[in-house]
């Protein structure tokens, strides 16, 4: 495995998690209430930006690879995995333990 792999890994880990545990909009704008649709934006943006950056980690390898639906579905459910840690503790752990 390579470094950009690992650092690519890494990075998709960070921004798993992210939305579930900043209270801002996308990191920067401030909100009262932070709901599931707002973190469901985020989780879908940080995906495809995980997603862009690995194809052009790939294309500059090489030529990049044509991906069918199950390579998408596949690294949508391991992103989800990614980010289950926080979602655990948003919506399982830190709510029960804030009244």
């Amino acid at each position: 495995m390579t470094s950009s792999m690992i650092i690519l890994l890494l990075l998709a880990v960070c921004l798993a998690n992210w939305p579930f545990i900043s209270s801002r909009w996308f990191g920067a704008f401030p909100l009262k209430n932070k709901h599931f649709v707002h973190q469901f934006t985020e989780w879908l943006v940080a995906y495809l930006l995980v997603g862009i950056l690995a194809y052009v980690l790939e294309s500059r390898a090489g030529a990049a690879q044509q991906q069918g639906t199950t390579f998408y579905v596949v690294t949508i459910i391991m992103f989800a995995v990614f980010a289950f840690p926080a979602f655990s503790w948003r919506y399982f752990w830190h709510n029960k333990h804030k009244e």
